[in-house]
């Protein structure tokens, strides 16, 4: 159980879509946030429209791109000279196109890591923090993945064995750091802009179609009120699915 007000947290992929609603939701319940965005015209947008409403105090915008670690890491130090601690961090930030397969697996993959990665060197009790939370963003397709959309679903598969692997008792007695997962299944973001041209072959467009024949979109701002379920009531290493527009639900899973 974690108190969200007071508490500050780091949202990357933050300017748009979930992440966007990540940060309002957030700052409703009382949370600081460091929005951490590719794209600096958006995000300094946000920010700007954000402090009138929540004060500047409670709100930053650091320009990220978690492929590169210099400025990743930059973005955890700016956050917390700025408000003096960081509490939370969502790994959020994501990319669906397989045609550009070499950098989805950069930004959905190698940039949670890098995430997590910072997390345990500037929150870890272990590395003189006071601990904290992560959460990930992983999909529908982390638990079932799409026939159209191999390399993003095996991103985002990775993402759950990720976040079970560091969220056992093992790394969370040595760092104090829970770390999470929510996995939304269709939602009313930016994240499909023209199918036929984020698909590896054109003709992967009728398996699309089949994969995406059930599902209901569902608001982003759904999602994140999810994520303050999760964070008030998730165990480390728990995987939670966010559908059709339900309340989310924690996917049980048993280790072989």
């Amino acid at each position: 159980m974690m108190e969200i007000k007071g508490r500050v947290a780091l949202v990357t992929g933050a300017a748009t879509g979930i992440g966007k609603a990540y940060v309002e939701e957030l700052l409703n319940n009382g949370a600081s946030v460091s929005i951490c965005d590719i794209n600096a015209e958006e995000g300094d947008q946000l920010a700007r429209s954000l402090s009138l409403r929540h004060g500047k105090n409670r709100i930053l915008f650091c320009p990220c791109d978690v492929t590169d670690y210099p400025q990743f890491e930059e973005s955890f130090r700016t956050t917390i000279a700025t408000f003096g601690r960081l509490d939370i961090v969502i790994n959020n930030a994501g990319i669906m196109n397989d045609r550009f397969w070499e950098l989805e697996v950069d930004i959905n993959l190698n940039g949670v890591i890098r995430g997590m990665l910072l997390a345990q060197r500037y929150l870890g009790i272990d590395k003189g923090g006071r601990g904290g939370v992560v959460i990930n963003t992983g999909s529908n397709t982390s638990l079932d993945p799409y026939v159209s959309v191999p390399i993003y679903s095996a991103t985002k598969s990775a993402i759950v064995s990720l976040t079970r692997a560091f969220g056992d008792k093992y790394h969370l007695d040595a760092t104090g750091i829970s770390v999470m997962s929510i996995c939304p299944s269709a939602t009313n973001s930016d994240l499909v802009r023209d199918i036929g041209k984020q698909l590896l072959v054109p003709r992967y467009e009728d398996a699309w179609r089949r994969d995406t024949a059930s599902c209901v979109i569902q608001k982003a701002e759904h999602v994140a009120k999810a994520l303050i379920h999760v964070l008030n009531n998730g165990k480390s290493g728990s995987v939670w699915l966010v559908e059709n527009g339900q309340p989310a639900r924690e996917v049980i899973m048993t280790k072989q």
